[in-house]
């Protein structure tokens, strides 16, 4: 199960704060506590930063290169400023991220093929969201196929059918789940993943609805997720659900998770 950290996020207002102080101590620290619980790519987003991204976002890089190796996930929907961060990567990245959007199309595809690196796409269209899990899979495929055709290998691509509030969706997380088993099914090969936040954005208890979502996701056939795997409620569930659907051999991942004090 690949975790993507998603702690340093300019949309969050401590991080936003240390940005804007050029505080390098609390943007480190943050991507220290990601890599010391068990997270494989670390997420970095200025995106607030409107008119200032590039420059924000390349600081946030070079500080946190500094104290982690794991590779990155460039965050951002501006080809131009993901293009300005590619040379900066020590490791190969994630790009975050890709829809059907002709300009994100245009933008974004090439330097995936350019850089040769993994890429989330999410389930959207130029004048479409998709709600239903048709909607999601029949856009799931029509990114495959664009992608593909382009020479980017099914492993690299990482679909995200969007979950939607529930609070004002009902029914969107139950379309997520069966867009992501129906994914899965249909294009062996390809990666799903999702963020959490959205499922329990309004509702009370959000961490709890976040780990009930993520099981429910993982057992589905969701393999990669993005997630704060500091919460260590929210880590134990995936360890532990990964391990009740079989994708955890000889159930040495949760056993090191345990060992390691990851698993409460």
């Amino acid at each position: 199960m690949l975790i993507i950290a998603e702690r340093i996020n300019a949309s969050r207002k401590t991080i936003a704060q240390a940005i804007s102080a050029a505080d390098r101590t609390f943007i480190q620290g943050e991507a220290k506590a990601q890599t010391l619980a068990g997270a494989h790519y670390i997420d970095v987003n200025a995106g607030t930063f409107i008119g200032e991204e590039a420059e924000k976002l390349k600081w946030i890089v070079e500080a946190v290169q500094e104290v982690t190796d794991l590779p990155l996930s460039i965050d951002s929907p501006d080809p131009e400023v993901i293009r300005a961060m590619l040379p900066l990567m020590k490791k190969a990245p994630v790009i975050n991220s890709i829809t059907l959007e002709p300009s994100r199309i245009e933008g974004i595809l090439p330097l995936v093929t350019e850089y040769r690196t993994k890429v989330i796409a999410l389930c959207q269209a130029e004048h479409e969201m998709a709600e239903t899990a048709d909607d999601k899979v029949r856009i799931a495929g029509r990114l495959i196929e664009t992608l593909t055709a382009a020479g980017v290998p099914l492993d690299d691509i990482y679909i995200d059918p969007l979950v939607y509030p529930l609070s004002t969706n009902p029914q969107s997380a139950g379309a997520t789940l069966e867009a992501i088993g129906g994914i899965m099914k249909r294009f062996p090969g390809v990666h799903t993943v999702c963020g959490l936040t959205n499922v329990s954005y309004g509702l009370p208890a959000r961490k709890l609805i976040n780990r009930a979502f993520l099981a429910a996701a993982i057992t589905m056939g969701l393999d990669s997720a993005i997630i704060d795997p500091t919460d260590k409620h929210l880590y134990a569930m995936l360890k532990a659900v990964t391990l009740v659907v079989g994708k955890d051999d000889f159930c040495m991942d949760y056993i090191c998770a345990f060992r390691e004090g990851r698993v409460e």
